[in-house]
């Protein structure tokens, strides 16, 4: 029989683990999808960037690739954390014209837009905690 504490201690040792996979999952699902169906993500690339949005698109997916990777890694999981957070503030502009653009749509569009905004802050907080647990 196993006692208690010390099912608890595995079980909160392993916690930052899969804290760490659920977050890498999230990037590099979210990565994928800015290749398998670019247009929605074309349509909020805010207008001021220069060149064409699908460049955007794309760089932005391997972004979310690339630091997916580095969080899914041991090695390189507090540095991708890191970088999650980084870009997870970056993509608000994008948050932020995707609400500006919707702002005419029917109420559920609308509420999805706006919606998004204040999402970043809970990502860019997992991101900060799985930085806080990987190992130096």
């Amino acid at each position: 029989m196993v006692s208690t504490e010390t099912a608890t201690t595995e079980t909160s040792a392993a916690d930052p683990t899969r804290t760490a996979f659920a977050l890498a999952g999230l990037l590099l699902a979210a990565g994928a999808t800015h290749f398998a169906a670019p247009r929605p993500y074309d349509s909020i690339v805010p207008h001021a960037l220069p060149g064409r949005a699908r460049w955007w698109t794309y760089a932005s997916g391997i972004a979310e690739l690339a630091v997916g990777t580095a969080v899914a890694i041991p090695a390189t999981r507090r540095t991708g954390a890191a970088c999650a957070a980084g870009l997870f503030a970056a993509v608000l502009p994008a948050n932020v014209q995707m609400a500006v653009d919707w702002r005419d749509r029917p109420l559920p569009l609308r509420a999805a837009a706006y919606g998004r905004l204040p999402l970043q802050i809970p990502l860019i907080l997992w991101a900060a905690k799985v930085r806080r647990s990987a190992s130096r």
